[in-house]
């Protein structure tokens, strides 16, 4: 990790100046429209749309949407699956738009399903961790959360008046955490960051309020039947954190405004692909988001 930033003064948080600066750095990258909006689009036939707010940002104006089992049974188990907090996190985002296409016709009539594929759009058009105000959003899933992709999505998921037994929230590891996202975090914060390896290969993160080891072994189980699990390093740790199975730590999602713990479900994990492996490539990394969430269903199921 580099021991400076471009932007800011080392040792001092960001004000107004340097979180503009910083923005002004950001540029669009790819279409959050065609490449989100528009492919759900054609899973209509069996989902259903919503539109749960929208963003306007100088850079563009951003739909969020969210797509529900055409069929709700009330009598079924719920489940949401999230991808997309950070936008940078290709796979998360893609890999929730193929589950639906590809795999969740096997389960309906067993569960219904709630999928936010693409919670950040800013953030996937400029391939960035950060909305627009330099807020992370998987730090801000909490009442009067400063980011506005996280506040609507809270309000639309509270509206629904249902428990969820399941969450998968999916995201990457990626070198850019190290290169840019952590020295950036310093920046901002005033404060130095932690180093670590970035693991090379999947890994999940349980939630140590709600464990639930036995499920975190099936999505695991179920990855490595396509792509390589990730070994702990020297210390037993991955990404700084002590490991507690193969390809499993646990953070406490709530405290830490995760995603995870956007609900009460009892089985929540967030996947972490690891895309710049070369032993894998962009589909490869798609369908181990696919196989985990396939995999976590089909052991609540059993």
């Amino acid at each position: 990790m580099r021991d400076s930033y471009a932007i800011g003064t080392a040792g001092v948080p960001w004000g107004e100046i340097e979180r503009q600066t910083w923005r002004r750095a950001q540029s669009i990258k790819r279409s959050y429209l065609s490449e989100v909006v528009e492919r759900l689009a054609g899973l209509e036939a069996d989902f259903k749309q919503q539109t749960y707010g929208n963003l306007g940002y100088p850079e563009g104006k951003y739909p969020l949407v969210g797509m529900c089992s055409r069929n709700w049974n009330s009598a079924l188990p719920n489940v949401l699956v999230t991808g997309g907090v950070h936008g940078y996190e290709t796979s998360g985002v893609q890999g929730a738009i193929r589950f639906l296409a590809e795999a969740a016709s096997r389960y309906t009539g067993r569960i219904n399903l709630v999928v936010v594929p693409c919670v950040s759009p800013w953030g996937y058009e400029t391939i960035n961790r950060w909305n627009p105000e330099a807020v992370d959003p998987n730090r801000s899933f909490y009442e009067g959360s400063p980011a506005r992709e996280c506040a609507l999505l809270i309000r639309w998921i509270d509206s629904l008046w249902c428990s969820f037994l399941a969450h998968f929230d999916l995201h990457e590891t990626t070198d850019t955490d190290n290169s840019e996202f952590r020295p950036a975090l310093g920046a901002r914060d005033g404060v130095e960051q932690d180093v670590w390896d970035i693991p090379d290969g999947f890994y999940c993160v349980g939630d140590t309020e709600a464990p639930e080891a036995g499920f975190q072994k099936a999505v695991v189980d179920a990855v490595s039947q396509v792509t390589h699990i990730a070994a702990a390093d020297t210390s037993g740790r991955l990404i700084g954190v002590p490991i507690e199975q193969h390809g499993v730590i646990n953070y406490p999602a709530g405290k830490l405004g995760l995603c995870a713990g956007l609900t009460d479900a009892r089985y929540r994990t967030t996947t972490e692909v690891y895309p710049d492996s070369p032993r894998v490539d962009d589909e490869n990394c798609i369908q181990a988001q696919i196989a985990a969430v396939c995999g976590g269903l089909d052991y609540l199921l059993q």
